[in-house]
């Protein structure tokens, strides 16, 4: 179990807090598609034990996860009923301030209009419920020993805390206790500890949602249970008392204020909008579209960065794993359009990276052979996706691995769709 803990840690605090976007979700067509190519690989794939190490978990996942987002930025770019032109010049938004507001096109291509343009200044962002307790000294055993509890009260439920204080308690370990408690919870509160300048220590909780709707006092509401014990320790705690209020943000578009109860949102279902900061001497940030060059410049630069992320894997695990195979296999999809690439601003360094020309790459896709250009960028697109979907869906091709034995090659082998728990579940053995 240690194995298959430490493969869904490594995950989770690599990749859990990672957005997902509209290409993470499939049709059932799709993922039929996805089990048979896994079927097939692994009927007529050798029986093989993997090496147990600290990195082959690790590099597994790294795999699946850099070829993944190469295919949503494939996906992304391959969104177009424009013909080969169209998957490079998506549209793009900018903000003339991206200190003060972000934005990103999200509506359909085919409706964008290059002349929408609009202002916004912030006037404030929207804010977290804060509960700040009381400062302890963190060596002192100010609890009582016994077992108190709290009610957690939100706009829509209602969740009941218990917790026990031993006689060895100090004060630290009462709060330290608590803010392992709310942070297991997953309630939509984040508790963590503030230090003041004589070193003691208050338990803060803070809300994740930020903003008030119209009929709501407060995100949370902390309130002791009633026997005298659990009232105390509350009083001693101080984490019922409110050290800032939820706020919404508010904002002026085109002139006219509105408000939002997060600091991410979306204009007409086409622009999505991030307030990053207050507008300062009634500046606003005009939002519009890139121009066409810029678009197509960037969206070449995001699927490059995919492109050279993985390459960059393979540095890393050079010690530890046999990635030269992967190296070699990415390697060779930029290698085979080496000389055209070149040509339109795409270098291909001698460790395997990419590095752009963007003032040539904008030459290319604006002069009299930009169709060829965008015919070129599209193979080389199209052919990363067949690769990365390839390593997708057997990770486990690239780690160090003991041959045992060579399927039938008369062919008449059974299907072993089970063996994919060899990545789905790190079952690595760790004695050969």
């Amino acid at each position: 179990m240690a194995a298959i803990d430490s493969a869904y840690q490594y995950y989770l605090s690599t990749y859990g807090t990672s957005r997902t976007s509209r290409y993470d979700t499939h049709k059932k067509s799709q993922l039929r598609a996805v089990y048979n190519n896994i079927v097939k690989i692994n009927k007529d794939s050798p029986l093989y034990k993997i090496k147990y190490s600290g990195d082959v978990q690790k590099f597994a996942i790294d795999i699946k996860e850099r070829t993944r987002s190469i295919q949503n930025i494939v996906a992304s770019l391959s969104d177009t009923e424009n013909g080969i032109e169209g998957a490079f010049q998506k549209k793009l938004a900018q903000s003339s301030d991206e200190e003060i507001v972000g934005a990103e096109y999200i509506g359909p291509q085919q409706d964008a209009d290059d002349s929408v343009h609009f202002d916004v200044e912030v006037l404030h962002l929207a804010t977290p419920q804060i509960n700040r307790g009381a400062y302890l000294t963190g060596d002192k055993a100010g609890f009582k020993p016994g077992t108190y509890s709290f009610d957690l009260n939100t706009f829509l439920s209602s969740y009941e805390f218990q917790y026990s204080v031993n006689s060895s308690d100090t004060n630290r370990d009462v709060q330290d206790k608590l803010v392992r408690l709310i942070n297991n919870a997953n309630v939509g509160l984040s508790a963590g500890l503030v230090t003041n300048e004589k070193g003691q220590t208050a338990l803060e909780i803070t809300s994740d949602q930020t903003g008030l709707g119209e009929n709501e006092r407060f995100l949370f509401e902390i309130i002791p249970a009633p026997d005298t014990g659990s009232i105390k320790a509350m009083h001693m705690l101080g984490i019922d008392q409110v050290e800032q209020m939820a706020q919404s943000s508010s904002f002026l578009l085109n002139g006219n204020e509105h408000s939002s109860l997060s600091n991410t949102f979306t204009i007409n279902n086409a622009f999505e909008l991030t307030l990053k900061k207050p507008s300062a001497d009634g500046h606003a940030a005009t939002i519009g579209f890139k121009e066409n060059a810029d678009a197509v410049a960037d969206n070449v630069q995001t699927l490059v960065n995919a492109y050279n992320n993985i390459i960059q894997l393979g540095h890393n695990y050079r010690e530890s794993q046999p990635s030269s195979k992967l190296l070699r296999e990415m390697e060779g999809v930029a290698k085979s359009y080496y000389s055209d690439l070149e040509s339109i601003g795409l270098n291909l360094q001698k460790d395997g990276f990419i590095s752009i020309d963007r003032s040539r790459l904008s030459e290319s896709v604006t002069d009299s052979g930009a169709k060829e250009c965008f015919s070129l960028l599209n193979q080389f697109k199209d052919s990363l996706n067949d690769k990365a979907a390839s390593a997708s869906i057997n990770p486990m091709n690239y780690v160090s691995k003991i041959l045992i034995a060579y399927k039938n090659p008369e062919g008449h082998n059974f299907a072993t769709p089970y063996i994919t728990s060899l990545y789905s579940g790190m079952m690595l053995d760790q004695y050969c």
